[in-house]
């Protein structure tokens, strides 16, 4: 389920850059919050039934909605300024370091030496990404530093989310409603960004295509999928698992829209995969609270 998400996910920026004339804050409000907002009306009833366990967790409702809020905007905004490619890696690939420091910080997870030599390797690639995009032709140097800071505020916003609904699972909340809260939270909080910027999607049958699809299928659909897997996984594995996402992504942008890396892009793009399977062997390792999370969520 996970992996067949993140084949969904990858198609998002070479999808969204069919549509002309329209902003990467229209079309991330249109994407995730419509997407967020079909997640809470196909979960009504387990949100009733859990209305009064959501009320008690409301704080963890609202710092996953505000990731949710956040994550769009950044992430069609780096892959606008970076390109696809660029935008999806550092977004996506920072993403399971982020969740990492998250359940350091907050649940007291132990890191170990894997995880700090992840963490370099993904710096380390994601510096040559973003070197191999701002040297090429016709670059604008500025444009990739935003790219690649708005990636990373994608990347932890995405960790946020996702720990914030792994969280409220691990709290007894099914896992639809907790999904349903946080993504319905966030969808609502972002439809004022669609009402304002929202305009040029109407402005033709392609691009009214491109946000149904985006919204449907990568945004509804797969996080249908992600939500399920997520009640069998924590937080940290399943963010590592969509490993494949920034691959496919690439390979899209590069084969369908022209986007070329370079030989430092490319080695960038390795050390950054050896960064995400670095952490997929942390989570597969002794891990007991992982572990036992897992448990208790499949349980």
């Amino acid at each position: 389920m996970l992996l067949v998400a993140s084949v969904l996910w990858g198609t998002t920026g070479t999808a969204a850059a069919q549509a002309s004339n329209v902003s990467p804050l229209a079309m991330g409000a249109a994407s995730l919050g419509l997407g967020g907002l079909l997640q809470a009306l196909t979960a009504v009833k387990p949100l009733a039934a859990a209305r009064e366990s959501l009320r008690l967790n409301r704080r963890t409702v609202l710092i996953g909605a505000l990731g949710i809020v956040v994550y769009p905007l950044a992430f069609y905004s780096s892959m606008r300024l970076g390109g696809v490619a660029l935008g999806t890696v550092i977004s996506l690939g920072t993403a399971p370091l982020f969740s990492g420091l998250l359940e350091r910080i907050v649940d007291g997870a132990r890191l170990g030496r894997r995880w700090y030599s992840a963490a370099f390797l993904g710096i380390c690639g994601s510096s040559l990404l973003g070197f191999a995009r701002a040297s090429g032709e016709q670059s604008d140097a500025a444009a990739v530093l935003a790219s690649c800071l708005l990636g990373l505020a994608a990347g932890a916003s995405y960790a946020v989310y996702s720990w914030a609904t792994s969280r409220l699972m691990s709290a007894g909340i099914e896992r639809r409603a907790s999904v349903g809260s946080v993504f319905g939270l966030g969808g609502l909080l972002l439809m004022p960004v669609l009402l304002a910027a929202g305009a040029p999607l109407l402005d033709s049958w392609q691009n009214l295509a491109v946000a149904a699809y985006l919204a449907l299928v990568p945004m509804f659909l797969g996080y249908v999928l992600f939500g399920m897997a997520l009640s069998k996984v924590s937080a940290s594995t399943a963010t590592t698992v969509t490993l494949s996402e920034p691959a496919v992504a690439a390979v899209l942008a590069m084969g369908l829209l022209g986007e070329r890396l370079g030989l430092s892009g490319w080695l960038g793009m390795v050390l950054i995969a050896a960064a995400l399977i670095a952490l997929l062997l942390r989570s597969k390792s002794a891990q007991p609270a992982d572990r036992e999370l897992a448990q208790a969520l499949s349980g």
